[in-house]
């Protein structure tokens, strides 16, 4: 699986190009379109993000979509496009921000050019790009064996999660004291490494601040998108991998197998635990803070969280 980010006159060059080599249309949710040939998926999104999968989806880039499209070789380029992602560093990244159910799990992983050439090479990306929960059981199992205990990975528990979110009263706050404690256990690990790498959701001081009050000084790159760098990749996949775990434990504490997200079915699913164990249980299940959490118990509805979704 590849992607890439089009703008519209790309997105449009493609249909016109996959046309012609005989691609069959069709529809797709939040997307322009989906197109399939051979063991070759198309799948441009409304956002500007591409994603080519399936066997023959290498060909596809490296011959049609970089020469015919983006007008650019990176295929085979990355050290020459991206030499950073090569270089020694920590990636970072959380998952379960957005679930009622499970815990708030935050992951990093250090690499260097050895690793992240066998992290690609294995096939880590971008979590959110992985719908299977087998696949990203099976990608955190390679992450380790490349890795070794060249990783950190933090857990927060609904009840500690909500214990902790009334004592720093923001969830920005509450991410940058984690993302912090896990770069700080990375550096224990690996002190000489230089620099880490995380995605940006709120203001960059938060984290640097909590870095400062940890004593830990190296080089911290905050950006949107992180996860098209392989670390940040890699933590993102031991990240969602331990919330799955998670979430299926406290799925068979709970008798249902608990939701992911937090919208209506999610809704639903919180209000009949509610009218079966009452508040005290939903409260082992849940981030209590959430909206969601608030309407099922009847308490009054917070203010919506103060982090953004990022896109697809």
């Amino acid at each position: 699986m590849f992607t890439h980010t089009l703008d519209e006159a790309q997105v449009q060059r493609l249909r016109q190009v996959a046309e012609k080599k005989g691609f069959q249309f069709g529809p797709l949710e939040y997307g322009h379109f989906t197109a399939r040939k051979g063991k070759c998926v198309l799948s441009a999104y409304r956002s500007g993000k591409l994603v080519v999968a399936g066997k023959e989806a290498k060909e596809f880039v490296e011959f049609v979509l970089e020469p015919e499209v983006l007008g650019v070789a990176r295929l085979g380029y990355e050290k020459l496009h991206n030499p950073e992602m090569y270089a020694p560093h920590f990636g970072i990244d959380e998952s379960g921000k957005g679930d009622l159910f499970g815990p708030l799990v935050v992951a990093g992983v250090y690499v260097d050019e050895g690793k992240a050439e066998r992290l690609i090479a294995a096939g880590v990306r971008d979590s959110k790009t992985i719908t299977s929960d087998k696949k990203i059981g099976e990608l955190a199992e390679e992450i380790g064996k490349v890795v070794g205990p060249a990783r950190e990975v933090i857990t927060i528990g609904p009840e500690r999660y909500s214990e902790l979110y009334r004592k720093f009263r923001n969830l920005n706050r509450m991410l940058a004291w984690a993302h912090g404690k896990v770069i700080a256990n990375l550096h224990g690990k690996v002190p000489d490494c230089p620099r880490a790498l995380s995605d940006q959701f709120g203001d960059p001081r938060l984290v640097e601040g909590e870095l400062r009050r940890q004593g830990v000084e190296l080089k911290l790159e905050q950006r949107t998108r992180a996860e098209s760098d392989i670390a940040v990749a890699a933590a993102s996949v031991l990240a969602r991998a331990e919330f799955v775990r998670q979430l299926g434990r406290l799925s068979a504490e709970a008798g249902v197998e608990l939701g992911k997200g937090s919208g209506a079915g999610v809704k639903k699913q919180a209000e009949e635990i509610f009218q079966k164990g009452g508040r005290e249980k939903l409260a082992k299940l849940s981030k209590t803070h959430f909206r969601t959490f608030a309407e099922v118990v009847g308490d009054p509805v917070p203010p919506k969280v103060e982090w953004k979704k990022r896109g697809s």
